[in-house]
């Protein structure tokens, strides 16, 4: 027996592959989206050089271990949210959108 039975989630695939052929291929991006997601890119770059600059000034000023602390989590949190905001614009420049 060389051809074993499918199983049932092989079986929806094939099928979601069959109703969707285009569903898993992304389309080449064209110049105007390469140039605003650099764009993108650099404002972010930006953001996240500012805050830098800020939380290691300030931190230089700081002697309370607990305020030390809690801006370490303030500038953590700030640096994933401009992260998630480029994923975010990067995502929506691949489907057309504006950013």
């Amino acid at each position: 027996m060389a051809d074993k039975p499918k199983s049932s989630y092989e079986l929806a695939m094939e099928r979601l592959r069959a109703a969707d052929p285009d569903a898993g291929r992304e389309k080449p991006l064209t110049a105007g989206q390469k140039e605003k997601i650099a764009e993108a890119r650099r404002v972010a770059a930006a953001r996240l050089a500012e805050i830098e600059i800020r939380f290691h000034d300030a931190s230089k000023r700081r002697r309370d271990p607990a305020e030390q602390e809690k801006a370490e989590a303030e500038y953590q949190i700030d640096r994933q949210r401009i992260h998630a905001d480029l994923e975010r614009a990067i995502a929506g420049i691949r489907r057309g959108r504006k950013a």
